[in-house]
């Protein structure tokens, strides 16, 4: 596993968090926690419902998180894929 900046775990907790409650989880997170947990879960629709369109999504996320995203989106899909195989 990749050394995680505080920054990384606390999205990749968010989107854990999001990933098993789904819209429970969306009514308590702040505009940019959801703007970012849509783009790494490759929820539009969530976007979409929330009024952002992609470039918007991209925007209000910020460069930071950004830039996490894609690790975060492939750490999480690497843990169901291992929960899968048990």
């Amino acid at each position: 596993m990749i050394e995680q900046s505080e920054h990384s775990r606390y999205l990749l907790n968010t989107v854990r968090y999001a990933a098993q409650h789904g819209r429970c989880a969306w009514t308590e997170l702040s505009d940019c926690d959801r703007v970012a947990v849509a783009l790494a879960l490759d929820h539009a629709d969530w976007l979409e419902e929330f009024g952002y369109t992609l470039a918007e999504a991209v925007e209000q996320a910020g460069m930071e998180w950004i830039a996490i995203i894609p690790q975060i989106a492939r750490q999480l899909a690497e843990e169901e894929a291992g929960c899968r195989a048990l």
